[in-house]
């Protein structure tokens, strides 16, 4: 099995590995239950093509013997690999431009004016692979007040993947990724670090990184103003992701907005509180959750 030269997965006799049906059937099973993914039966040679790799990695003669290592305890840290494996963590800085363009127009403006007389201003970058969206949005934030420094905004950037939240702690970028940085912002975003380039201080003291399942409980209380979960959904199902726009909808104060990816929509009952306020952009509109919001965890 190889790839073609449009990038397609192509099916050959001459299988390195031997790849059953009961094979595909269990990692899609423990992919499903322990992250939320859901493969289809189509997704199988993507499957084969992503996870040969990992077999050669660990040396391992089968499928099976992968299969029974992800179901084995000492086989537990195998899952976040399998995990990069089967998502794609390709983003970029200011991807989909319409919603930074939303933000600093339509959502910010009032959200200053909040953390201005004195209370709290929460962004949640739900799925923030590398760090590109939550510095993103730190540099809008930056340029939109100029007094961002004094003022209690704090953004929490979470993902799944441990080996995103690394890198996007580390703060640093390949220089073709400052392509995608608008002129205006690159000055006070970002810095020289060698062959490469670094986030500034006063954009990372912003963000707080950490890992979260999103199917898993979260541990966050404080409902939130803005939350971006962008092209995340997609690798759910149809039941998976009405579930998690509840609980956004939950987790979201009323008036503040959800950012979703270009080709995910709004399903389930969440849909009947929000309304759509731009392209992939909805704002609360009633309060369900009820009950005490504290702050508690994960520094926000």
């Amino acid at each position: 099995m190889t790839r073609g030269a449009n990038g397609q997965v192509q099916d050959h006799d001459d299988q390195e590995y031997p790849f059953t049906e009961r094979d595909f059937a269990m990692i899609a099973e423990i992919a499903h239950r322990r992250y939320g993914l859901y493969l289809q039966a189509s997704k199988k040679p993507l499957v084969y093509s992503r996870l040969t790799k990992r077999l050669r990695a660990l040396a391992l003669p089968n499928f099976e013997t992968y299969c029974q290592l992800l179901s084995e305890p000492q086989g537990q840290q195998e899952h976040a690999h399998l995990l990069s494996a089967l998502t794609t963590n390709v983003t970029h800085f200011f991807r989909e431009m319409h919603h930074f363009t939303a933000l600093r127009e339509k959502i910010l403006p009032s959200l200053i004016e909040k953390a201005r007389s004195g209370s709290p201003v929460r962004i949640w970058s739900s799925a923030c692979s590398a760090g590109q969206e939550a510095f993103s949005i730190a540099a809008v934030i930056r340029k939109e007040a100029r007094d961002f420094a004094s003022l209690d905004i704090k953004i929490l950037a979470t993902d799944v993947d441990p080996q995103m939240i690394q890198k996007a702690r580390e703060a640093t970028y390949d220089h073709e990724q400052t392509d995608a940085i608008p002129a205006e912002y690159k000055t006070t975003m970002i810095e020289q670090n060698g062959d490469s380039f670094k986030i500034k201080p006063d954009i990372m003291k912003m963000v707080t990184f950490g890992e979260l399942n999103l199917v898993d409980p979260w541990p966050m209380r404080r409902k939130f103003d803005i939350i971006f979960c962008r092209n995340a959904a997609i690798y759910f199902d149809k039941e998976t992701q009405s579930r998690l726009w509840q609980r956004f909808s939950d987790s979201i104060n009323i008036s503040g907005h959800l950012m979703i990816g270009h080709s995910e929509r709004l399903t389930g009952p969440a849909q009947a509180h929000f309304r759509n306020v731009g392209i992939t952009t909805y704002q609360r509109l009633t309060d369900t959750a009820g009950g005490e919001i504290t702050e508690k965890r994960m520094g926000i």
